[in-house]
This record gives C-alpha cells, sequence and structure tokens, in this order.
C-alpha cells in the first residue's frame, strides 16, 4: 500500500497504480480512515488500483476542521478528486461513503466532470429515504454500545481514553453529516447503478437497499453478501469478487506485476 501525498484527498493506493486501468475510489464508512479498505488488497483483479478517501477532520487530516454541511463536503470532494478522474473511474461508497458518492456522481453530472464508469454503494439508505433516530446524539456510553453492537469497534478499544474520544468527535460528526444527506424525492444518476447489501445488516437491511433502485437512470443491480454493516471488511474476498463483477471495463492481466 502507498500513500498518497499529491492529493490529500486520498488517504491511500494499492493495486496497479502505475498504470490503472480502472480506478476504484472509495469512500468509507463514518469514522473510518484510510485503512478502511486494506483487507482488500490480497483478492484485487490485475488492472485494478484503489484510491481510498480520507475527508478534512479524519486520519491524516485531523487538523482540519470538520465540515458538516454535505453540499460543502460535496463540492470540496469532487474538486479534490478532479485529478483522479483521468482514467476510468468507478465510486464505491459504504454507509455514509454511500451517500457521498452518491452525492458526488450527482453533481459531477451537474457540473459537466467526468462521470464514474458505474457507481457502487453499499451498506446505506437511499438519499431519499429518512434517516432513522439520531445516533449523533447518543452520549459516550451509548455511542460505544452502539458501535459494539453493530462491529464497528472492538470495545477494549474504546477503554483507551485519547482514542476513544477520537472516534467519538469523528463518529459523531460524520453520523451528524449522513444524517443531513436527505432529498426531496429520488435523485437518478446516469451511470450504472450496483447496490450491496450485508445479509446480516441491522443498519441497512434488504428491504431498505432496495430503496436505491428508484435513484437509477438506467443500468440496476443488487447484491447481497454475506455478514453484517462491515462486511467489506470481514468479508473482503466475497466483496471484491461481486466489485469486479460490476466494473464496467473489462480487467485483463496486466504487465504491471502483482498488486504492490
Amino acid at each position: 500500500m502507498t500513500t498518497s501525498g499529491d492529493n490529500p484527498w486520498i488517504g491511500s493506493r494499492f493495486g496497479a497504480v502505475d498504470r490503472p486501468r480502472t480506478r476504484v475510489v472509495c469512500l468509507p464508512q463514518s469514522g473510518a480512515g484510510p485503512a478502511a479498505f486494506t483487507a482488500w488488497r490480497p483478492h484485487l483483479p490485475p488492472g485494478v488500483e484503489i484510491a481510498t478517501v480520507t475527508l478534512p477532520g479524519r486520519g491524516p487530516r485531523t487538523a482540519e476542521p470538520l465540515t458538516p454541511d454535505p453540499d460543502t463536503v460535496t463540492r470540496r470532494l469532487l474538486d479534490g478528486l478532479r485529478p483522479e478522474l483521468d482514467v476510468p473511474y468507478v465510486l464505491f461508497g459504504h454507509s455514509l461513503g454511500a451517500l457521498l458518492a452518491h452525492a458526488v456522481t450527482v453533481r459531477a453530472a451537474r457540473e459537466g466532470a467526468p462521470a464514474p464508469a458505474a457507481l457502487v454503494v453499499s451498506g446505506s439508505r437511499a438519499p431519499h429515504t429518512p434517516p432513522g433516530a439520531s445516533v449523533a446524539e447518543y452520549d459516550d456510553r451509548g455511542l460505544a454500545d452502539w458501535l459494539t453492537r453493530i462491529g464497528g469497534l472492538p470495545p477494549e478499544l474504546l477503554r483507551h481514553g485519547a482514542y476513544a474520544a477520537y472516534v467519538f468527535r469523528t463518529v459523531r460528526a460524520d453520523l451528524a453529516l449522513a444524517e443531513r444527506i436527505v432529498t426531496a424525492g429520488p435523485v437518478r444518476v446516469g451511470c450504472p447503478l450496483h447496490v450491496f447489501g450485508g445479509a446480516d445488516d441491522p443498519l441497512a437491511p434488504p428491504a431498505l437497499t432496495e430503496e436505491w433502485r428508484a435513484c437509477a437512470g438506467g443500468a440496476h443491480s443488487t447484491t447481497l453478501l454475506p455478514g453484517g454493516h462491515g462486511f467489506p471488511q470481514s468479508e473482503p474476498a466475497a466483496t471484491v469478487a461481486a466489485l469486479a463483477g460490476v466494473l464496467p471495463v473489462p480487467v485483463h492481466p496486466s504487465q504491471e506485476g502483482p498488486p504492490r
């Protein structure tokens, strides 16, 4: 895995970083940073690069202020990703990342930026589906219990004071951001839309992820994968296999050698 010092919006890259045939720009769930997709590395097909997004105030960008306004985040994110759009690319977002990936796709079309070859949303309600109870307003104990219950973090990590404070700050901000991403009705995207869900996901059960169908302006698919809300991390081989199955550009063995 390599870091991406040239673009602060990309926290890490791995796979075919020299000559990618397809770049998958990955937006992680609430509280997650550049390491959210490292378990995918051994399973990547040749020719695919993974570029993981890091938002301001998270991971290596902790010194930057957190931005609570979805429109501001989406605008800045698209501007930050423009250098990455020089090859065929796919947007993959999980949970909060799914809502942001959809918003970036819509904004890219509105601003005439290169469109993704596909949008893959994972483990999330659709933006026109109202969020449930506000987890962002839980106190520390309630938030810790919630994170443990959904498998977000091992409980022993939350016993470290400084680390727990960072986690609570970041997760609260991200959950509040996700709760603000609500559209008046379905907003369709012009590219193929693929929806991944976890069979045992308590936050985004299959009935909820089906609401994404209304956002499809063309090709659409839904894939149910094993696992709970964290299935992209707990089931990396199955998730990457499903992702490879919807990549729009055929991936052939390349000459770059194995993923780095």
